[in-house]
Formats: C-alpha cells, sequence, structure tokens
C-alpha cells in the first residue's frame, strides 16, 4: 500500500490510475531514484520490464533549463524510431503536474569514453526531423542576450563582475539548425552494453548543435555529474569523434560565449540555494 505521507512514493491516486488504466501491474512496486535535480522520479518494478515515472515539479523557473514534460514526450515519440531514447508509455496530468512514463533504459550515467558520447551527439544532429520545440540560442548575439537574461537576476556585485568578463567576438548564426537535446549531461546518458541512451528530453530546441557539445564538454555540468572536468586530452577524443569538422570549428569559435553564459548560470543557481553550483563557477570561470 502506498502512503500519501511517504515522500519516496508518488500520490497514491497516480499510482491507482496508472494500475486501473493497465499501464503497470496490480502489484507493481514504487523505487524513487535520486538522480535527477528538479523532477520526482521512479522506477517502477513490475512484470514487464521495468517502466520509470517521472513526475514534473513547478519550481523555481530556471533560466537556462525548460522543464517541460509534453516536450519529452514529443520527442520520445519522435526519436523512438532511433533506439536510442526510452520508449514512451504514456503522459498526462495530476494535480501535481505533468507526468510521463516511459520504458526503463539499462545502462548507468555515463564516466568515461567520450567519443561514444560524441558519435551519439551527431547522430542526433544529422536527422532531419520535423519536432515542434522551441527554437535556441544561435550565435554570439543570442548567447549575449541569454547571458544577460541570467545575470539579471543575480545580485549587483557578482552581476558586474561576469559582464566584465563577457567576449566581444561576435559570431554569425549558424545557416543549419537541427533537434538538440538541450541538457546532454553526463547524468542524462546511460550507457550498457547495447549502446548509449539519451534520457530527460524536457529542454530541446532546434538550434546549434554547438549547443549540445558546449553542455557536455562544460567544466560545471562534467563537475557536478561525474565529479571532475574533462582533460584536454579527453576534450579532444570527443571533437575529433563528432566528426564534423565545421561544427567543431564553429564550437571553438564560440566556447568562450558558451563559458561566460554557464558561469552567469552557476552564479545564479548558487545564489538561489543550490551552494554546490558554486565550484562550477569557478571551473567557468576559469575556462574564460
Amino acid at each position: 500500500m502506498i502512503l500519501l505521507s511517504d515522500p519516496t512514493v508518488p500520490p497514491l491516486d497516480l499510482a491507482d490510475d496508472l494500475r486501473n488504466r493497465g499501464l503497470v501491474d496490480s502489484g507493481a512496486q514504487f523505487q524513487a531514484l535520486y538522480g535527477g535535480r528538479t523532477n520526482q522520479v521512479w522506477k517502477v518494478l513490475d512484470g514487464n520490464g521495468g517502466k520509470v515515472l517521472k513526475l514534473y515539479r513547478a519550481t523555481l523557473r530556471n533560466p537556462l533549463f525548460r522543464n517541460d514534460a509534453r516536450l519529452e514526450a514529443r520527442c520520445l515519440r519522435a526519436l523512438d524510431f532511433t533506439g536510442f531514447v526510452p520508449r514512451l508509455r504514456a503522459t498526462g496530468l495530476h494535480d501535481s503536474g505533468h507526468w510521463v512514463l516511459y520504458d526503463h533504459a539499462p545502462g548507468t550515467p555515463w564516466q568515461q569514453d567520450p567519443t561514444k558520447v560524441a558519435k551519439l551527439l551527431c547522430k542526433l544532429h544529422s536527422l532531419d526531423l520535423d519536432v515542434q520545440v522551441p527554437r535556441g540560442c544561435n550565435g554570439s548575439a543570442d548567447l549575449a542576450r541569454h547571458g544577460q537574461d541570467i545575470l539579471d537576476g543575480c545580485s549587483a556585485d557578482a552581476q558586474r563582475q561576469i559582464e566584465h568578463l563577457r567576449p566581444n567576438e561576435p559570431v554569425l548564426p549558424a545557416a543549419r539548425t537541427c533537434l538538440i537535446h538541450g541538457d546532454p549531461v553526463a547524468g542524462n546518458i546511460l550507457v550498457a552494453a547495447s549502446g548509449l541512451t539519451l534520457i530527460d528530453w524536457q529542454c530541446p530546441a532546434r538550434g546549434d548543435p554547438c549547443e549540445d557539445l558546449a553542455l557536455f564538454l562544460s567544466p560545471a555540468m562534467q563537475h557536478l555529474y561525474r565529479g571532475a572536468p574533462l582533460t584536454p586530452s579527453e576534450e579532444s577524443l570527443f571533437l575529433s569523434a563528432y566528426g564534423r569538422t565545421e561544427t567543431v570549428a564553429r564550437y571553438r569559435l564560440l566556447r568562450r560565449w558558451y563559458a561566460w553564459r554557464m558561469a552567469a548560470y552557476c552564479l545564479w543557481r548558487a545564489e538561489n540555494g543550490t551552494p554546490d553550483y558554486a565550484i562550477g563557477f569557478k571551473l567557468e570561470v576559469a575556462a574564460l
């Protein structure tokens, strides 16, 4: 029996609804997963191979990573044929927020061998899909505006410090945009013998593929999800394995812009109750 007072399980009426609709077994159990930093996630233990239930939480607005269950469901449907996303089973709305139910993907969060991630992202960026997602940042002017929007929510002294570090090299928007994941950090890439799986599709966009490269390579994100930034050798292996020389060259032109925006974001997170981002802030400033 699921008790409403138990924070490690989903709401009783939501669990019962999933059972009544045949989406999970009548005797299914729910095991809390703690990998995410935003939503409530449970592994559903039943006789059908296991699923994942994600209940979206409407918390403090995040200025960099959107949190939209409808976008996740839309991308999982569109990418089902690729084999590198979990299979969506259902989605809906509960009093507590939107939810999605999808097959549990095998594997553990990525830790080593960046070449596999590079090839996966290249495969994603090569797809020609018409998925209704928001427009992402494209070019230095967009990144300048986005970074400044984030800084406007920070304290005045810190804001001035980061504004002083803003790059001044203009980079034009990319001529070709594509579907990007928007949050391909180590914790959202599961590694198994069968291959890699990209999870947590709540902030996709149609944008510059350099965005995904920058987020994976970000020293702050690597520190937060893997415990340490990539080494220069690992970065080189990743960019070489990605294989698209034009995109890699463009990323190199934009990398300081991405580091500047990420520094602003880490500062904003640290000032809004997440102190572990303070180290990420220092790492991104050093990257500048």
